[in-house]
Order: structure tokens, then C-alpha cells, then sequence
């Protein structure tokens, strides 16, 4: 497939903002796949997502950065590989209101007593989208 480092063009962009779930994958301490649907918002050529502190993803994250994510319609793909930065405190408060505006959801707030909220800001190496397949 081929690398597109430059920002993906107006009919991605549209989807990044509409659809509600794209599926991370982290890669375990042995090697294997972790993969997990999840929220996001794409915002300032960034994806966005929230997590608990104690979640495999993060885990997977701390000791190897590396991810893809992947839209969930099949038929036309947009995948992306990147590097994700977990963020602990001092969420970015546009990145909050943009949570806020498309899922109605607190990104900040713990999901249960005593947990803690990390954000992923994943930067982008390479997009794969539908007819760049080599």
C-alpha cells in the first residue's frame, strides 16, 4: 500500500468525523495483536482516543507504541498506522468539547471508583486507504 503522509482528503475527513468507532490494535509484550473497537476523534491531524489507565491498550502502549487503527467498513478502508503518546493530566480542553460534541460523553471522567483516565494522541506515519493497494 502506498504511504500518504500528507492529510487525507475531504471524503476521509467527512468519515473521520462521522463515524463513531475505529478499531485500535496494540501489540502485546509477546508479539501478538491486541484489538479492541473504541471512540475517537480525529482533530489537528491527530486521533484521539480515551482510556482507563489500567487497560491492556495502555499497557500494550507503554512498552510499544506502535498501533493501527482501522475504519470498520471493510469495503472502503482507511487504516492508519502511527504512534500513540498517552496524555495523564491536562487533556487538551478541545479535544474534551470534541468528545463531548460527538459522543455526549465526558472523555475525562473516570469510567468507574478509583480508575483513572489517560488520553491517546497518536500521530500519524502512514495512511492505507482504499485504492492505494499495490
Amino acid at each position: 500500500m502506498s504511504d500518504l503522509v500528507n492529510e487525507p482528503g475531504p471524503a476521509v475527513r467527512l468519515r473521520l468525523a462521522e463515524e463513531r468507532n475505529v478499531w485500535l490494535c496494540t501489540v502485546r509484550p509477546d508479539g501478538s495483536a491486541h484489538v479492541t473497537p473504541v471512540w475517537f476523534v480525529y482533530q489537528s491531524s491527530r486521533w484521539w482516543i480515551g482510556s482507563d489507565l489500567s487497560s491492556v491498550k495502555v499497557r500494550n502502549i507503554r512498552t510499544e507504541p506502535r498501533v493501527s487503527l482501522a475504519l470498520e467498513d471493510g469495503r472502503f478502508p482507511v487504516v492508519a498506522e502511527g504512534d500513540a503518546l498517552l496524555i495523564g493530566e491536562g487533556f487538551p480542553r478541545e479535544i474534551v468539547t470534541a468528545f463531548e460534541q460527538k459522543y455526549a460523553w465526558d472523555v475525562s471522567a473516570p469510567t468507574r471508583p478509583g480508575s483513572k483516565r489517560v488520553l491517546l494522541e497518536v500521530c500519524i506515519r502512514r495512511w492505507l486507504l482504499a485504492g492505494t493497494a499495490q
